[in-house]
């Protein structure tokens, strides 16, 4: 058996799709499949079961990436083709079923939701689901060895109005692993700060690096692969980060994993899972979304009215929910 599955672009929505495509795969032990996806998302399927081609979809103008992706694909008969992005390419290749996302307007359902509706799978959604191998569990385990316990934290975006301040972000990480009798906030006292974020986005995470001492300080910003950011995720106590992929990425680990949002909708991209929370800038989304010129890239944060203290005191209040022993 032979399946394509056609995905998203970015690295968040592949996470949120990837409890789809993990369904498919334990529904058919026996198929192979075949991924087209985004060059930013298509190292998040190194380790995947089943894996018999990784097609890297780089968009063209005019569409023309879907002509080359239907020439790659369409000289073979498939038994099944689904596809999250709505492309063409499942009505024009052989194939005895289909599968294809519908469009969806629902602003308030959660994009796990919405991708399950390819599979008709909505009242039970299937979760994200992160692959690694046994090389990427070991290179996590050079990088954070065993030691005191890790705050993780992702202080990167793919845009800058969704970045909570750095200097934030700081307070914020010293206040949960501070020492000492005065730290009431530190629910992870004396633990290690694992930095996490892309190699584009190293200005915004070198203030928080360059303050972190040595000692506690695992640099993860930008040379470290998808599957490996997985398996350290795996290996740390709690994740606070901005609305992005990285979020996505600690959610689906299973680590604990707190989303700071603003200017996007919590109710469609909040963490999805059990050990996951959100909150939220006092500024509403409404308001936050009406400013000029929002997609300018000079625009700056849109996250000042989150204070730190509703950051720590949402932190402790995960951690202390999903550790059953405090």
């Amino acid at each position: 058996m032979r399946i394509l599955f056609i995905g998203p672009s970015r690295i968040g929505d592949t996470v949120l799709a990837s409890g789809v495509l993990n369904h498919l795969i334990a529904t058919y032990p026996d198929a192979q499949f075949t991924v087209a996806c985004g060059a930013a998302a298509a190292p998040l399927y190194e380790a995947m079961p089943q894996l018999e081609r990784l097609i890297v979809i780089n968009k063209l103008p005019r569409g023309r990436h879907w002509w080359r992706l239907w020439k790659q694909v369409s000289g073979l008969r498939w038994s099944l083709v689904v596809d999250v992005r709505r492309s063409l390419i499942p009505w024009t290749v052989l194939t005895g079923r289909r599968a294809v996302a519908p469009s969806s307007s629902r602003r308030d359902e959660h994009a796990v939701i919405a991708f399950a509706r390819t599979l008709d799978l909505a009242e039970l959604p299937p979760s994200p689901e992160l692959w690694t191998n046994a090389a990427h569990d070991a290179e996590a385990h050079k990088l954070i060895p065993p030691g005191p316990p890790v705050l993780a934290i992702g202080p990167t975006a793919n845009w800058p109005g969704k970045i909570w301040p750095a200097d934030r972000f700081l307070e914020a990480a010293n206040r949960i692993t501070a020492t000492g009798e005065t730290s009431s906030d530190a629910f992870l006292a004396g633990a290690r700060v694992a930095v996490f974020g892309a190699a584009g986005e190293r200005d915004i995470a070198q203030p928080i690096l360059d303050a972190i001492p040595e000692e506690r300080r695992i640099d993860l910003v930008g040379h470290v692969g998808l599957p490996t950011v997985t398996a350290c995720m795996r290996r740390c106590a709690i994740y606070v980060g901005n609305d992005s992929g990285l979020m996505h990425m600690a959610a689906a680990s299973g680590l604990p994993a707190l989303g700071l949002f603003g200017p996007s909708r919590p109710e469609r991209y909040a963490p999805w899972g059990l050990q996951t929370a959100w909150v939220t800038t006092q500024k509403s989304y409404e308001e936050l979304i009406g400013v000029p010129n929002l997609y300018d890239p000079n625009i700056g944060s849109l996250m000042e009215s989150l204070s730190v203290d509703e950051v720590v005191a949402a932190a402790s209040g995960l951690w202390r929910r999903t550790n059953k022993s405090m």
